[in-house]
């Protein structure tokens, strides 16, 4: 146990012992977050732990929304390559935990992920007793693998990721990110740059491959007529009608997308632009911003009412979970979180739909996507504002152009195919080295 990893637990205990308390007290109090409460300390009800049955037991930890959008598709491949196995599947927010058992409650045992204090997480890992413990994506606690590989568990990072803007934080901490990594067994990285990083903070590059992002394995199931025909009827719209689509956007970005209609209106008269914000709170400032261009609009929720149509120029998305079903009525979409150095969202949400990706130069956070789209030539990067207008306006009038970037988007998210599997395999190997 190295200097750095004793400075981490002694931090890590003092803010358990000073904020615990107090927090436990509001949650008295307010009832939030009561049901998870003990979970987070290691502690799981027995009627929740006799629902774990099979060999051998994989806890696969994913933190939030995003990551059990992969661990999904991870655990299907799991069940086919391994299917005795127990499946425990455990997250750290209460939507994470809302997902996980929409998708999954049937397929694995869903639990809140205990605090990475020592005492809490030795008794959460002494108690479920697993053969392997995977963490996805980013999810890297010192605690986690110390205790994990104390008692023998095989460990693994699945998934992995390490964005450009985090790898300079994770290195002012590179001999704790040293002495935790080479706790690891194995590293399944989405990316070579994502490898390189991980690399570059401390992991045994003997441990380390690349195999994929296992979140785009799901894009292509999610690909159905049905859906398009739905919010064709939605939007009321014929297929002839040029759709631009702005999704995720930022705070900043809907002022120049307005800028950009103002223009494409110019050359296409009848575009129909829907905007869909990153955070749906926000739906009201943007209508704000709508109405001072002069522009009619209607919120999304407004076509669900009784005899609605859509009659307004612009539609200002204000529900959750629509946006990739919308991407499939776009003529061209813009993804937002890139003209505002905020990292991106990801673009194969679209390109999955066969549509040509729009995107501006901050894109950190999903250089993988990108690097598909480059291999493909699906994808159309922009500028600043003003290129973003000179291109939607020469797709939208040049719509076979446009048609043959977006099979060429589509062609990445195919190229992509198996990610899971691959990373599931990883994890067989752990278990069984023979194989």
């Amino acid at each position: 146990m190295n200097f750095a990893y004793r400075a981490y637990n002694c931090l890590s205990t003092g803010l358990f012992l000073t904020l615990f308390p107090p927090f436990c007290l509001y949650s008295r109090i307010t009832g939030r977050h009561s049901g998870s409460l003990s979970q987070r300390l290691g502690v799981y009800p027995e009627w929740l732990l006799k629902g774990i049955s099979g060999s051998p037991r994989i806890w696969i930890h994913a933190a939030s929304v995003g990551e059990v959008g992969a661990a999904t598709a991870i655990v299907e491949s799991l069940i086919a390559e391994i299917p005795d196995s127990a499946l425990i599947l455990s997250t750290t927010t209460p939507h994470g935990q809302t997902f996980a058992q929409e998708k999954l409650a049937s397929k694995a045992t869903c639990i809140y992920a205990p605090l990475d204090f020592i005492g809490a997480t030795r008794k959460a890992l002494s108690t479920i007793n697993p053969d392997i413990l995977v963490c996805l994506e980013t999810e890297i606690w010192p605690h986690w693998f110390f205790e994990a590989h104390r008692m023998g568990i095989k460990t693994a990072l699945i998934n992995g990721r390490i964005s450009v803007r985090s790898i300079k934080g994770y290195l002012k901490i590179r001999p704790l990110m040293r002495e935790t990594l080479k706790h690891i067994d194995a590293f399944s990285m989405i990316s070579e740059a994502d490898a390189l990083r991980i690399k570059m903070i401390g992991a045994p590059r003997d441990r380390i491959e690349v195999n994929g992002n296992a979140k785009y394995d799901l894009l292509l199931r999610q690909v159905d007529a049905s859906l398009k025909s739905t919010m064709e009827r939605r939007y009321d719209i014929n297929g002839d009608k040029p759709v631009f689509v702005a999704g995720s956007t930022r705070n900043s970005e809907e002022k120049i997308i307005l800028d950009v209609y103002q223009k494409i209106l110019q050359f296409v008269p009848e575009t129909l632009l829907i905007i869909a914000p990153r955070h749906v709170n926000r739906a009201q400032s943007i209508a704000h911003l709508v109405n001072e261009r002069g522009f009619s609009y209607q919120f999304r929720t407004e076509l669900d009412k009784k005899d609605a149509f859509r009659s307004a120029p612009v539609v200002i998305v204000d529900t959750i979970g629509e946006l990739k079903a919308t991407y499939s009525i776009a003529s061209i979409v813009f993804c937002g979180g890139s003209l505002v150095p905020l990292g991106g969202q990801n673009v194969l949400e679209a390109a999955v739909w066969s549509k040509p990706v729009l995107y501006g130069p901050s894109m950190e956070d999903f250089l993988d996507a990108i690097e598909l789209l480059d291999k493909t030539g699906g994808g159309i990067p922009v500028k600043d504002g003003h290129d973003l207008a000179e291109k939607a306006i020469y797709y939208l009038t040049h719509p076979d152009e446009a048609e043959v970037i977006g099979k060429s988007a589509k062609k990445a998210v195919l190229s992509n195919q198996g990610a899971a599997e691959k990373h599931a395999a990883v994890i067989r190997r752990l278990l069984n080295p023979n194989i």
